[in-house]
């Protein structure tokens, strides 16, 4: 199965040259846009029949390429990505029978397309998850930085060599602006929001339903639905991520069709792992969780990114735990929100596994207990229960701060599925925490160091 998105990558390879940027979530078929890319460059144009590029104005011409996919230079240290930078340089140098005479990473990445480009052929460069080594050490700010100053030398040879470059094409999660290749807006085209690109990756309603068809109308019969009623518990469970101001509402690939091929509806996305930078970083900045389900945030937040200084609300956003769910264009301010079921369930069990020390085969029991609890309104055995949690709460959070309380029980509430809402005003007061379950409403008061008869008060 293919799903066919060459026509928006023939808007850009059509032209005499462009360099551009990328940024989406992981698993979200940024390394097969660079694969479906790297085959146009090749000239195999016989991969293609069918397909919305094979019969388009284009000459076909061979390209030599330069791909590289920064998701495999696991590196801790500048000298360690150096080393495998360099490792890699040779690699693709040995492809291309070239012996490099230089020794740092930058001097071979320059060597190399000056190499490559001979007798007026230029050269092609694929990066992927190009930030991948910074957003795996930003918890570690000094290195942090050795690791940017190196980037800066490496993938500035991408702008100053330019003169010898057909295309080229860099995707990741964030858009750092001193990394060298973003100093000059004029040098590299980001796409990442512009809404002519909005389905470049990711899968649109009317594409699943007409790629997927037999697999849909199969799968409802298997599950006793009919056709529209398992449309929409998929749409509700998958779809729902958006790019753009343009309304256009996409699904994680992974998600949609192992759901296809599995006929069910659990949650796949969640299985390749949350980034640990993430979670380190919303603990660090002892962020307000409760707020995830709606965030307004003005749009120049998403035009650059500082390593000293990375906020929160873009980073979920460009991972993919927040989408646009409106956009005003008076003010210029994004509504931010989970996209759908998947990510809203998974997130909070696994920001409940980070901040309690429970694997996950316990936290799910308990959240089992939990529910069943409240469900037949058995206090007792609720209290019990959550009074595991808090025994096993990060040692880090354990303050004299209600808050930090608040936090986890919000997350085990969001688990069990039940509505809750925190500061709920009133015309006395504020309740901490009101829970509705089908049959019961149940008023929460936090005290921490301070007996129930006050809370109670």
């Amino acid at each position: 199965m293919y799903v066919d998105k060459t026509k928006e990558l023939y808007k850009m390879v059509r032209q005499q040259s462009g360099q551009y940027f990328l940024s989406r979530p992981r698993r979200f078929g940024k390394s097969m846009t660079l694969s479906t890319f790297k085959a146009i460059f090749q000239g195999k144009k016989e991969l293609f029949k069918g397909l919305y590029i094979y019969d388009k104005e284009y000459d076909w011409k061979k390209y030599p390429i330069i791909h590289l996919s920064m998701n495999r230079l696991g590196s801790k240290t500048k000298e360690e990505l150096e080393e495998n930078l360099a490792f890699e340089m040779r690699t693709i140098a040995k492809m291309n029978s070239i012996c490099l005479s230089t020794k740092r990473s930058y001097q071979m990445l320059r060597e190399l397309i000056c190499t490559l480009a001979f007798n007026g052929v230029k050269v092609v460069i694929l990066i992927d998850e190009y930030d991948k080594p910074i957003l795996d050490n930003v918890d570690d700010i000094e290195e942090c930085k050795k690791i940017r100053n190196l980037f800066q030398q490496f993938y500035g040879q991408i702008k100053a060599n330019e003169e010898y470059i057909r295309f080229a094409f860099l995707t990741g999660v964030s858009k750092f602006t001193q990394v060298s290749v973003f100093s000059d807006l004029n040098n590299l085209t980001d796409i990442t929001m512009d809404k002519k690109f909005a389905s470049i990756c990711g899968f649109t309603q009317e594409e699943c339903e007409h790629y997927f068809a037999e697999w849909i109308t199969e799968n409802a019969e298997e599950l006793n639905l009919t056709k529209d009623a398992y449309l929409e518990k998929i749409k509700i469970k998958y779809n729902g991520i958006r790019f753009s101001e343009k309304p256009v509402s996409l699904y994680n690939p992974v998600s949609f069709i192992n759901a296809m091929k599995n006929c069910d509806f659990k949650n796949y996305w969640f299985e390749t792992g949350t980034p640990t930078f993430l979670l380190k970083l919303l603990k660090n900045k002892d962020f307000n969780l409760e707020v995830l389900e709606e965030v307004k945030v003005p749009s120049f937040v998403f035009t650059s990114y500082e390593i000293e200084s990375l906020e929160v609300e873009p980073l979920l956003y460009q991972t993919g735990y927040l989408t646009i769910k409106d956009y005003d264009i008076d003010t210029q301010e994004y509504s931010l929100g989970y996209p759908n079921e998947e990510v809203a369930e998974s997130f909070s069990m696994r920001l409940l596994d980070y901040y309690s020390k429970l694997s996950k085969m316990k936290n799910s029991m308990i959240i089992h207990k939990l529910y069943e609890s409240l469900k037949q309104n058995n206090l007792n055995d609720f209290i019990e229960v959550l009074k595991v949690y808090y025994a096993n709460i990060d040692y880090d959070l354990k303050t004299k701060d209600e808050k930090c309380y608040q936090l986890i029980f919000y997350l085990i509430f969001t688990n069990l599925g039940f509505r809750i809402n925190t500061e709920v005003k009133t015309n006395k007061g504020r309740m901490d925490a009101v829970v509705k379950t089908p049959k019961y409403i149940y008023i929460f008061e936090f005290k921490v160091d301070k007996s129930a008869d006050s809370a109670i008060e």
